[in-house]
């Protein structure tokens, strides 16, 4: 077993008033029931995500006033700048904002800052090399911003006044802006606080078009919001935010228009990514988000939104494949970072004393350290932090494992680093090299004394038992009903007990390397087909066994047939 297996307990009474007003199987009310949705109407809502539940936008902590400030630039012909982020999120939300505005009448640049040479958000080097090449007097920082105090006071000493649009957490004091747009500074809407930047922009410009028709504004009239929807689809789904609530909106309703896009450069980066078929949230996040997060990774992020933004195919097609290049390139050096920390950590991780893994070296890329940590705590499953960089100060990334809030870990660190921040999962970090062991140290003392050792193993949270003749093709597609799945949404994940290996046909190894197997189970009555992927040279199951899965629809030469894409087994009993 390479899980702690959680199966939830099978809750029949409460599923049956989903059954009998919703018209679903119990399978798929006892999965709404492991998502928190036992009222019906909810669950409704839930599964049926429509655009017109979009709550107000002025909702939102200090809308009115950005709004404001907002038109008194387009009355005065004012020139302003978006001040974005390299990431997904901020690339999109920068295009989004950059497009509508422009659109609406106003005068708009954006920036977006070097990743190398200027660091993340609002820093000092990023507004002040902005404003060399925008000298203007309205900059809206978007997917940043909410602690920068200084940079803030510099913009505000020079006559700019600032307007945040951001969703990370918020300094204490807070930047002195015209506008803090951020969900977080809000307790009474609990949907908003889970919006990423790319939702938060298409909020402000639906607060803009509500002003705009109460104006009178033809520009405004004539806008359609809907046609921005595949930027946020985009954006909230690379961001990994909860898909729920506002967020399960946007993203379902974004993946339709993405899926129907004409935006060339959109078009460019699905045909270098080879994808054919419907665009989900698989697509978004492993095939078309890393070639735009390429760009950022390695070198300048507006390249990818140049591409974004682009009016023909002409102009497209080279940028994405660019990018796509940047991506192989970026594969590489973090399949080489990758190696490199595995085999140093192997040789020497002791699992009853390292309870975090901290990791650096001389021009590591810190482009590519957060991805690197991401695959090292998969492997060792430790809180993991990764650093690389340059001179006197290193820049690193860290990814967590559930139980342990890394951000409010760094806060015990405060003394021994230059500058953090980051949430419970994900966080960042700057320090002098000469502090790194120290630094492991305490953050070793600190894991060690919150982590039990069952936290210390991944846990497989199972929504249902079900035998093989609950998973044909129409509950399969039933289930479906789901997506789009991700965070706080995942893959229904399933268990059924005591099968074994048809012996109708013997395992098929596949792949380039072998590295893949499918082969058939059987309870006896039912047979199935199982695809276990990258199993490498571990066992295969044999005898009686449980089996541990995600149901999903094969398509083959025009043909739809179910599988199960294994997930983890353990001896029967």
């Amino acid at each position: 077993m390479k899980f702690r297996w959680s199966i939830a307990s099978s809750q029949p009474l409460m599923a049956q008033p989903l059954v009998e007003q919703l018209g679903v199987s119990p399978l798929l009310a006892q999965c709404l029931l492991q998502r928190g949705l036992s009222d019906a109407v909810a669950a409704s809502e839930f599964l049926d995500p429509k655009l017109k539940r979009l709550a107000d936008p002025f909702l939102l902590p200090n809308m009115d006033a950005a709004v404001r400030r907002l038109v008194r630039a387009r009355e005065a012909s004012e020139a302003m700048v978006i001040f974005g982020d390299y990431d997904v999120d901020g690339v999109t939300s920068t295009a989004l904002l950059t497009e509508f505005l422009r659109g609406l009448g106003w005068r708009v640049d954006y920036y977006l800052p070097h990743r190398l040479e200027e660091g993340y958000g609002l820093s000092a080097d990023g507004v002040a090399h902005c404003l060399e090449k925008f000298p203007v007097s309205l900059l809206l920082a978007v997917d940043c911003g909410s602690t920068a105090v200084e940079p803030v006071q510099w913009l505000k000493n020079r006559g700019v006044d600032v307007i945040v649009l951001d969703h990370h957490q918020v300094s204490s004091p807070a930047p002195a802006v015209v506008a803090l747009v951020n969900p977080q500074l809000s307790q009474s809407t609990p949907d908003f606080r889970e919006l990423c930047s790319v939702g938060l922009a298409f909020k402000l410009a639906h607060a803009i078009l509500k002003h705009g028709r109460t104006a009178g504004w033809s520009e405004a009239e004539a806008c359609d919001l809907r046609l921005f929807l595949d930027l946020v689809a985009l954006g909230t789904i690379a961001d990994l935010v909860p898909l729920i609530g506002e967020n399960r909106i946007l993203a379902a309703t974004g993946l339709e228009r993405l899926n129907q896009t004409r935006r060339p450069g959109l078009l460019a980066l699905k045909k270098v990514a080879q994808i054919n078929g419907i665009i989900g949230t698989y697509e978004v996040g492993f095939q078309l988000a890393p070639r735009l997060n390429a760009a950022g990774r390695l070198e300048d992020a507006e390249e990818a939104l140049r591409l974004v933004l682009a009016d023909s195919a002409v102009e497209a097609t080279p940028i994405a494949e660019r990018l796509d290049s940047r991506n192989r390139e970026r594969q590489e050096i973090e399949r080489g970072i990758s190696r490199e920390v595995t085999g140093a950590i192997r040789a020497r991780f002791d699992p009853e004393r390292d309870f975090v893994i901290v990791e650096g070296q001389l021009l590591w890329h810190i482009g590519v350290v957060g991805i690197v940590a991401s695959r090292v705590l998969q492997e060792f499953y430790r809180p993991t932090i990764i650093l690389g960089g340059e001179g006197d100060n290193w820049r690193g990334s860290g990814r967590s494992v559930e139980g342990f809030d890394l951000a409010a870990a760094l806060r015990e660190c405060d003394d021994l680093l230059v500058r953090h921040g980051g949430h419970a999962m994900a966080a960042g970090l700057t320090i002098h090299p000469d502090r790194i062991d120290q630094f492991r140290e305490r953050l070793n003392g600190i894991a060690k004394a919150r982590l039990k050792p069952e936290q210390l193993k991944p846990v497989l949270r199972i929504d249902a038992e079900a035998g093989l003749d609950d998973v044909g093709l129409s509950r399969v597609e039933e289930l479906d009903r789901l997506r789009p799945t991700g965070q706080a949404n995942p893959v229904v994940q399933l268990v059924a007990k005591n099968l074994r290996i048809a012996a109708v046909r013997p395992p098929l190894r596949m792949g380039r390397e072998q590295q893949h197997v499918k082969f058939r189970v059987t309870d006896g009555q039912t047979e199935c087909d199982v695809v276990w992927w990258n199993v490498g040279s571990t066992r295969l199951p044999d005898g009686l066994f449980d089996l541990a899965f995600v149901p999903q629809i094969n398509e083959y030469n025009g043909r739809r047939s179910v599988q199960l894409r294994l997930l983890d087994w353990r001896p029967a009993g």
